[in-house]
């Protein structure tokens, strides 16, 4: 499989997305623009796939016990996390979540949130292109200063 091909399934996983895509397409030579245009094009897809997903199987799947259990779990830790920026803020709060690049800040939980808070579907989905688009500026922007700094360390050791 090649790089892009990683960067991609990077930009996609829950965990990683754009924090762990990103990176790796830039590291392993891809231009930072391109990097950036092909992992947040990526990770923006999942905002769409979760909708699909909670509009279709999950009415399937809340009927067994163990999925039960795990998606109540999931719904408190994303209510408490996100109930004060897209409660209050909506639009603008479902941005800046998913804006800002941190471990479990993204286009997963943004999604799952404006669904729980009834949002409308378009809206929260530009609300999430918009916040991944901010998101990979900030992880390109520490990327290429990140690695820019360790070379220069570098050079300045040897």
């Amino acid at each position: 499989m090649n790089d892009i091909l990683y960067a991609i399934l990077l930009s996609i996983l829950p965990v990683a997305e754009l924090r762990g895509g990103l990176p790796y397409a830039y590291l392993h030579g891809s231009p930072l623009w391109l990097a950036y245009l092909i992992c947040v094009t990526a990770n923006f897809f999942v905002g769409p796939i979760v909708f699909i997903f909670l509009e279709t199987a999950h009415k399937w799947l809340i009927k067994w016990q163990l999925y039960e259990k795990l998606f109540d779990r999931f719904v408190r830790r994303v209510r408490r996390k996100t109930g004060h920026l897209i409660g209050k803020y909506g639009f603008w709060g479902i941005t800046l979540f998913v804006a800002i690049p941190l471990p479990v800040t993204g286009a997963y939980t943004g999604s799952v949130a404006a669904w729980l808070f009834g949002l409308d579907k378009r809206k929260s989905l530009l609300a999430v292109l918009v916040g991944v688009c901010v998101s990979g500026l900030i992880v390109s922007i520490v990327v290429y200063f990140g690695i820019e700094a360790l070379a220069f360390l570098y050079n300045r050791i040897e």
